[in-house]
């Protein structure tokens, strides 16, 4: 059995559903479960709609969700079979009744909650996933939808739900992976459900977390995650184009990647794969020919020390400086008590005697924090900076990384750096507006020569 994950853009158009149709038959054998994204920008233009019934523009909010019913229609008509055409009508009928009544009930409270948050976020992949299985056998794939919500149970926290893991894995073993043996199963990636039923979702980006979920629950040999890109690249192709492709690399170092800015790939998504000890492969939905990114447990050998680099955009630093620190205890406690009662995670932390440098990149209540640490210490606040990290296997017995680094970086500010806490990564933050140049500088001095083993 293996899991295969598509996002929005690969499932975005009625010839985008085509191409993953070619793709899931060509593994028939392996015995598939597919995850789907929201088809397209669906979930953005849902939360917009949600904003709009909050402001008090509930026509305008539904005249979007009439466009969405309009878009769905037309894509997923264009390819459905005329006997199965009056179960479409009625499938689409029945969601955008739902979605109407959600969006009446953000109005009549007059702000978006956050249970109300996720019910509207929801609809894209429970419209995508249900049609999707509709469409499929019309293409060959015997199908059957499964509604996440019944197999994927999490905590109780909107927005950023947690899955409650033993009582998830013991519903997929159940429930779906006995479906397998002769069907497709097609499920909505990025929501779930309390224990009490209530729609929950796992973040932005969360579809990979499900497919990683539903692939530890099944068993999975492996997990495909199908994205409009070759793989994991040496680099960001936003930042610098003409990255290289990486063809294997650890859990560990993709976790790295993911958390500091590969977008290939949700932070979470390892997590369950390294617990079970299940490969995961990058594969591009628009090339399926081309191998992609293996990541596998245990390290990759290879001779170039960096493997990839990745940057995290628009973070701010704040600078904490106080003689209070000085041969004290304590002080740092309540340092980081104050970002966790505003509920924001820090990425980056240096120290001297005197002062505490950290990163966060959820600014929202910067003004609170910055107000009471002034009470106990100097604060000084830099927006617009970034995180450059480079990583690889092994970094901190490496000798020369540090030298390498900095003669690469010599017309370049570095404001923090963070090396030793971590084999696989060196962080660096610089300005927003050097990200460019530090990534070609470096991008020069790591990647001149490439290990055919790891990289093409």
């Amino acid at each position: 059995m293996i899991v295969m994950k598509f996002g929005g853009t690969s499932v975005e158009s009625a010839a985008a559903i085509e191409r993953v149709a070619g793709i899931v038959r060509a593994r028939l054998d392996r015995k598939p479960l597919v995850v789907v994204s929201a088809m397209g920008k669906t979930t953005n233009r849902l939360l917009a709609a949600a904003d709009k019934a909050a402001a008090g523009n509930l026509g305008d909010a539904l005249r979007d969700a009439e466009e969405l019913l309009a878009y769905h229609r037309r894509e997923a008509g264009a390819l459905v079979r005329a006997e199965d055409r009056p179960a479409m009508d009625a499938l689409l009928e029945k969601h955008f009744e739902q979605l109407e009544s959600t969006l009446e009930q953000i109005a009549a409270a007059g702000q978006v909650t956050p249970a109300l948050w996720d019910e509207t976020a929801s609809y894209g992949e429970r419209l995508s996933s249900a049609l999707i299985a509709l469409l499929f056998p019309g293409l060959g794939i015997p199908a059957v939808h499964v509604d996440a919500r019944t197999v994927l149970i999490t905590d109780s926290r909107h927005t950023h739900a947690l899955p409650l893991y033993s009582r998830t894995y013991a519903r997929f073993k159940e429930k779906v992976a006995p479906l397998l043996e002769d069907r497709v199963a097609v499920m909505g990636g990025f929501i779930g459900a309390a224990a009490d039923g209530t729609t929950t979702t796992l973040g932005r980006g969360g579809s990979d977390f499900s497919a990683a979920i539903a692939g530890a629950g099944i068993g999975a040999e492996e997990i495909q995650i199908w994205t409009d890109v070759d793989g994991m690249l040496t680099c960001d192709p936003r930042v610098l184009p003409g990255g290289r492709r990486v063809r294997r690399i650890s859990f560990d170092e993709a976790a790295e990647l993911a958390y500091f800015g590969a977008k290939v790939l949700h932070p979470a998504t390892v997590q369950p794969a390294i617990e079970k000890n299940i490969p995961v492969r990058i594969l591009n939905s628009r090339r399926p020919d081309v191998e992609g990114t293996l990541i596998v447990a245990g390290t990759v050998p290879c001779r170039n020390p960096i493997k990839s680099i990745a940057c995290k955009r628009e973070i701010t630093v704040v600078e904490i400086r106080s003689l209070r620190m000085l041969m004290a205890h304590g002080f740092l406690r309540r340092i980081f008590e104050v970002f966790d009662r505003y509920q924001t995670p820090v990425d980056l932390v240096t120290t001297s005697e005197v002062c505490v440098a950290v990163t966060i990149d959820q600014p929202r209540h910067i003004a609170d924090i910055e107000r009471e640490l002034a009470r106990i210490s100097d604060v000084r606040v830099l927006q617009h900076q970034a995180i450059l990290c480079l990583v690889g296997d092994a970094l901190r017995e490496t000798p020369g990384i540090g030298a390498r680094i900095f003669h690469a970086l010599r017309e370049i500010n570095v404001r923090m750096i963070s090396h030793g806490a971590s084999f696989n990564n060196v962080s660096l933050v610089v300005r927003d507006e050097d990200v460019v140049p530090a990534v070609a500088a470096l991008h020069e001095e790591f990647f001149r020569e490439l290990d055919p083993e790891v990289f093409e």
